[in-house]
């Protein structure tokens, strides 16, 4: 069974005290849901390790804006520090986007692709992808369909045209006077 992420992320015990907003956009350029967290309060600080790069992902004070597009098979989550400054995009290839109980989420295809503000792309979780097939947990249609839309998403990223990524601060925009 598929790992499905909420975007309240309400079983994130790091995060001790929270604010949250979402929003349904139906736009030109994006359609599906967006939300914010806020994590005024953490437990303590989390760092991801890129080779030698040392990176804090979440701290007092940082948000996370979470895009779940409809009818495409990826979302993005934007990870802001407590300056506002974007530590990193972190893009899920997933089955599907879709809302459960008022809340969106994503269905995790295992292969995510982290894009750094220095313009460097990072493939991520290629063993769990691969361990998701010999285990049967997915077959070798949602194995391809996973890398497929890995290199897709890689090649838009690469040429300056995933949109996903310039609308970060615009939704952002939207949702921070509405964090409760």
């Amino acid at each position: 069974m598929l790992k499905r992420k909420y975007g309240n992320r309400l079983d994130w015990k790091r995060v001790l005290e929270r604010k949250y907003a979402q929003a349904f956009l139906d736009t030109k350029q994006y359609k599906g849901y967006i939300t914010l967290l806020h994590a005024i309060k953490v437990a303590e600080p989390l760092f991801a390790m890129y080779e030698e790069k040392k990176i804090c992902i979440v701290d007092d004070g940082y948000m996370w804006l979470q895009q779940f597009p409809l009818e495409k098979n990826h979302s993005v989550t934007t990870m802001y520090d407590d300056k506002g400054k974007i530590v990193q995009w972190y893009i899920d290839v997933c089955l599907r986007n879709g809302v459960e109980h008022d809340i969106p989420y994503l269905d995790d295809l295992f292969l995510d692709l982290i894009l750094l503000p220095s313009g460097e792309v990072i493939q991520k979780d290629a063993d769990e992808l691969e361990a998701a097939l010999l285990s049967g947990m997915i077959d070798i249609s949602l194995y391809d369909a996973a890398w497929n839309e890995g290199k897709l998403l890689t090649h838009l990223i690469n040429n300056g045209s995933f949109e996903l990524l310039e609308l970060s601060h615009y939704h952002k925009g939207l949702l921070i006077n509405e964090l409760k």
